[in-house]
């Protein structure tokens, strides 16, 4: 996990002045475990100020530290609580605050729900924030802040803000604007999501991303229309005291809806409980959509 490499006598040098610095560290914790204690009584500047010149060597001993600890606390530990890891990667990055991955893979542990993780994800976006904030020209950041947002605390605004600002960063992949209207389409903002979708159709040349830009698109014009057919055969229901027993019915009672799908394929429905999706025989059907009687 040690991110840089030194020649031999930059090593040599670097442990000389480390070991001394590390053992004085342990010395002073009496009858405290080594890791432990170091939480309760130094912080990230005291080790600096006993480690002048080593802080990033310092920092990887640190990150090492953490690691090990989370690994143990998975492993080891019946509570599995993990309360020393925010200290630790807090301790590593103020010693060297950019230290990218300990920013990237400290969030991990913390976001992960338990006893995967810590189950703070409050506490892993709060880290993430801190590394945008340090490096701002790291697209990686941002996308894993727009990704924890959303996944963990179900932000899909500032998930998508965030991988748009991403996107904008020189070197980050295209695929981050398209992530962002996923993201706000998944969560049912869909009309931020059909701006999105439809500025890249427009941007893109012709081909497969156009065509995919276009895809979304029809997919956010067929839950659109599904949100009315499932209305009108709820209402139906209401009315009648029964599920209609077909879509046609629906058309039959007076209603104006369309009974297949942007694509052109007939919607599913379960007349038993009433229940429209889209066809698992359309091009537009995806998993999470739900199947009739879900």
């Amino acid at each position: 996990m040690i991110r840089r490499h030194h020649t031999l006598l930059l090593a040599l040098l670097a442990m000389a002045g480390v070991i001394p610095v590390q053992r004085r560290i342990d010395a002073s914790l009496g009858g405290f475990r080594a890791q432990e204690g170091v939480l309760y009584v130094w912080s990230g500047e005291h080790i600096r100020k006993l480690s002048p010149g080593f802080e990033n060597l310092m920092a990887d001993i640190y990150w090492l530290r953490t690691v090990q600890y989370f690994g143990g606390v998975r492993v080891f530990s019946r509570e599995k609580r993990y309360e020393l890891l925010e200290p630790l990667v807090n301790i590593t990055i103020s010693l060297d605050p950019r230290f990218e991955m300990a920013y990237r893979y400290g969030a991990v542990f913390l976001c992960e729900p338990r006893p995967v993780g810590a189950g703070n994800p409050r506490a892993g976006v709060a880290l993430l924030e801190r590394g945008v904030r340090t490096m701002p020209g790291s697209w990686r950041l941002r996308q894993d802040l727009g990704f924890f947002l959303f996944f963990f605390l179900g932000d899909a605004q500032r998930a998508s803000q965030v991988l748009l600002d991403a996107a904008r960063i020189p070197g980050a992949p295209f695929f981050l604007e398209t992530l962002a209207a996923d993201l706000l389409g998944r969560s049912g903002e869909r009309e931020t999501a059909r701006k999105i979708w439809t500025r890249l159709s427009e941007e893109w040349a012709e081909g497969t991303l156009k065509w995919n830009a276009q895809h979304q698109l029809r997919y956010l014009d067929a839950l659109d229309a599904l949100d009315l057919v499932r209305a009108a055969a709820a209402e139906f229901q209401v009315r009648s005291g029964r599920p209609p027993s077909s879509l046609g019915e629906l058309r039959g009672s007076g209603a104006r809806l369309p009974l297949v799908d942007p694509d052109g394929f007939p919607w599913a429905y379960n007349p038993a409980a009433g229940a429209v999706a889209i066809s698992r025989e359309s091009t537009l059907w995806r998993a999470n959509v739900g199947t009739p009687g879900e």
